[in-house]
């Protein structure tokens, strides 16, 4: 590293720190882009992620203006040498780049370009996409050393793509989690009391003209029914609603959460929250989760008549607490209240998330669910 200068070793360090700061992937993909063409000192850079259609699902490029980008038209097919570096996992360095065999064409309103590296971008021996060079200010063209600086970030690009993919795989495992939790709640509540419900219609009808003192009882017992299993119904739709982490942020999600619950349900439902710590994707979703849950349990199972929810920091670690006053259970008991509480899901919660759960309750005195997790 010693032939870099200061300026070299702050770009190289912001590449390489995008890639865990809490950015999108085409901000981390963009950052590294940027890196490589002034790294490189050339002046234009490209960056593609190809799609299943042929063409790239997304490209960002490096040294052109607005006006420029818009002038040139659609974004690239996997043609020519874009197509090459997408199937042979081998860098390409070119004196001139219009020498090359599978060199086609480009349009009118793009610039010419001479001198040429590119670099497949790979993980293991699939190739997630390509960053590529032109036109190096510097006289004498690309050097091997830029070859192999441009094979650095194009690694750091990869760790970008793959951690993009799996987030986008937990995402989805945790949509079929939900489903089938929501599925569950309609069959074990709502589901119960629409069964009860028609039992007490049907006896209700049996004795309107046997005895019509009993049959207005029952019919109180289906209004009551009713207005129970809509209330259920209501708290499902709730849950349903997927929380806007990303655009949000923890405590402005929980926050919307706790209002919506606080209206359709009898208990009441606080909201604290003090300053309160950025975390990771992967560390909200486990946070935001884990407070469902406990929530549910305090409005469905406990009989909770109030449920106090906060968060806070303090030397970087934060925390989330969800407190109520219900039924409360017995430790003694604890394997089955884990089982029948999801206690051992927020657990697992808590260790994706790197933190760690602890959970207080005493029969009749109510539950605390406690989240602490180091901030990012």
């Amino acid at each position: 590293m010693e032939r870099f200068g200061r300026d070299e070793l702050r770009e190289i360090s912001a590449a390489v720190l995008a890639v865990t700061a809490h950015l999108s992937v085409r901000d981390v993909l963009r950052t590294i882009l940027v890196s490589a063409r002034r790294l490189l000192d050339a002046r234009y850079a490209a960056l593609g992620v190809p799609d299943e259609q042929g063409s790239f699902q997304e490209f960002l490029a490096d040294g052109i203006s607005d006006e420029q980008w818009e002038a040139i038209g659609p974004v690239p097919r996997q043609h020519g040498l874009l197509g090459v570096m997408l199937s042979d996992p081998n860098p390409v360095r070119l004196d001139d780049i219009r020498a090359h065999p599978q060199f086609g064409w480009w349009p009118d309103a793009h610039p010419v370009l001479a001198d040429f590296l590119g670099m497949p971008i790979v993980d293991g021996e699939e190739i997630l996409g390509e960053i590529f060079l032109a036109n190096k200010r510097t006289p004498g063209g690309f050097t091997e050393d830029d070859q192999e600086l441009l094979r650095l970030l194009a690694s750091h690009a990869a760790i970008a793509l793959v951690n993009a993919r799996l987030y986008e795989r937990s995402r989805e495992l945790s949509i079929v989690e939900e489903r089938t939790r929501i599925a569950r709640e309609l069959h074990d509540a709502v589901t119960q009391k629409l069964f009860s419900l028609r039992l007490t219609a049907d006896a209700a009808a049996q004795l309107v003209a046997q005895d019509p003192e009993r049959a207005v009882a029952e019919l109180e017992n289906v209004r009551t029914l009713a207005a129970e299993a809509s209330a259920e119904l209501r708290s499902v739709v709730i849950g349903m609603r997927s929380a806007d982490l990303a655009g949000d942020g923890l405590d402005v999600a929980l926050r919307k959460q706790v209002e919506l619950l606080d209206r359709v349900h009898d208990a009441t439902i606080t909201f604290t929250a003090g300053t309160v710590c950025r975390l990771s994707p992967v560390q909200e979703a486990a946070a935001y989760r884990i407070a469902q849950e406990a929530l549910h349990n305090a409005l469905r199972h406990a009989d909770a008549a109030t449920v106090h929810v906060r968060l806070s920091t303090v030397d970087s670690k934060f925390t989330l607490e969800i407190a109520d006053d219900g039924t409360g259970f017995d430790p003694a008991k604890a394997e089955e209240s884990a089982r029948r509480l999801g206690i051992s899901s927020m657990r697992e919660r808590a260790r994706t998330a790197g933190g760690k759960l602890a959970v207080a309750s005493t029969p009749g005195e109510g539950t605390t669910v406690r989240l602490e997790v180091h901030c990012g």
